[in-house]
């Protein structure tokens, strides 16, 4: 073998070991993904994003959170405004989410984990679109694994577990601001309600004075009990108002409830939030019970309730609220039942109870005894 020939041998031979340690480097490299951030790019546009989708069970996202203007809204309930923090919560955790160890790259074993494709029906998982300033991001989300979830990229065969655990609701009701109401109970004056049937009624606040209590053990009204020096006693405090509700509408014959079955719930409209929202038309408010709060300030609320299976609707109407009659006009909210309830008591509730009726007697009971005479 001549010396030209041995080198050029020699030459391809390293080339060749060194072209197997690169490739073996790079396939080391990408199994070892601990730390990785999932988006490497999202931690900095963050701030940049302008929709948020899910996709579960359909190409048509089920749910899309996006901004429009100065206000993030959900475009799937007529873009009622959403939940922020829900939302942030959401984002922050797709940026701080970090590749933990690759899973399957193998479609046939997506579906164990949950990261087949979100779009088939019966997919388990569910895929998040993110818009933001540097393009679109899709991340397909799977089952809880440990702390952490099984993910894929979407366009990407190979699928990993991230750490923190990353949580999708895939319904438009959980995307909402619920905050709906919150007004302190002390400020309703009165309240009237017509019911769909039967009669209606109103109740209203009434403030009474309270006595002052007499003062009791106090000295002798005598020349030597006190020197002439001696300052005047302190007169009593004022006492406070008193106040309490009445009933208008008893029925002839019934009598009222005490004032304090007669006052309203303290949590009445405190805090009262809503479980879903619909445009108006799509609920059938036809038959409604109607409740109209007046409040301390001289502005009303009114309420128009109906029942459709077992959810309860309300329609809200404040014209001195503008805040409260932009998030209102044109839609219907889903509250609890027991929150409905209690924004349309019904009158009964509000008188004291019918006595029980008499027990009947028994007819054995009541039958006279007819003596037995003797035969002859």
């Amino acid at each position: 073998m001549s010396r030209q020939r041995f080198i050029a041998l020699m030459v391809a031979a390293l080339l060749a070991i060194s072209a197997a340690l690169y490739m073996s480097t790079q396939r080391n490299l990408a199994r070892d993904a601990h730390g990785l951030p999932l988006v490497p790019s999202l931690a900095g546009e963050l701030n940049s994003i302008t929709s948020l989708s899910v996709l579960k069970g359909g190409a048509t996202p089920v749910v899309t959170v996006h901004r429009q203007g100065e206000q993030w809204t959900v475009a799937e309930r007529a873009d009622y405004p959403a939940d922020v923090p829900k939302l942030r919560k959401l984002l922050l955790a797709l940026g701080d989410a970090k590749l933990r160890e690759e899973k399957t790259s193998d479609p046939a074993n997506y579906s164990i984990i949950g990261v087949e494709d979100p779009t088939k029906a019966g997919a388990s998982g569910a895929q998040i679109e993110l818009v933001a300033k540097d393009g679109k991001h899709d991340i397909i989300v799977g089952k809880p694994v440990d702390q952490g979830n099984f993910v894929r990229r979407a366009g990407e065969k190979t699928s990993y577990v991230v750490e923190p655990g990353i949580f999708v609701e895939a319904e438009p009701r959980f995307w909402i601001d619920t905050r709906l109401l919150d007004i302190p109970a002390d400020q309703i004056q009165s309240i009237q309600v017509k019911p769909q049937t039967g009669p209606g009624y109103v109740l209203h606040r009434v403030t009474e004075t309270v006595k002052p209590a007499d003062v009791k053990g106090g000295a002798p009204n005598t020349a030597s009990a006190a020197p002439a020096s001696s300052a005047a006693p302190a007169s009593a405090p004022a006492a406070p108002a008193a106040a309490k509700f009445v009933l208008e509408g008893v029925p002839s014959g019934r009598e009222a409830a005490v004032s304090q079955t007669l006052a309203p719930s303290s949590t009445l409209l405190s805090n009262l939030n809503d479980d879903d929202v619909a445009p108006y038309g799509q609920v059938d408010f036809s038959k409604p019970t109607i409740a109209t709060i007046t409040l301390a300030d001289g502005s009303v609320i009114t309420f128009t309730g109906t029942a459709a299976g077992e959810k309860r609707w309300i329609q809200v109407a404040a014209p001195k609220d503008a805040s409260l009659s932009a998030k209102a006009n044109g839609r219907a909210f889903e509250i609890a039942a027991y929150r409905y309830d209690a924004i349309f008591r019904p009158l009964e509730q509000l008188l004291v109870p019918k006595p029980p009726p008499p027990a009947a007697k028994s007819p054995a009971s009541s039958a006279k005894k007819t003596p037995i005479t003797p035969k002859p």
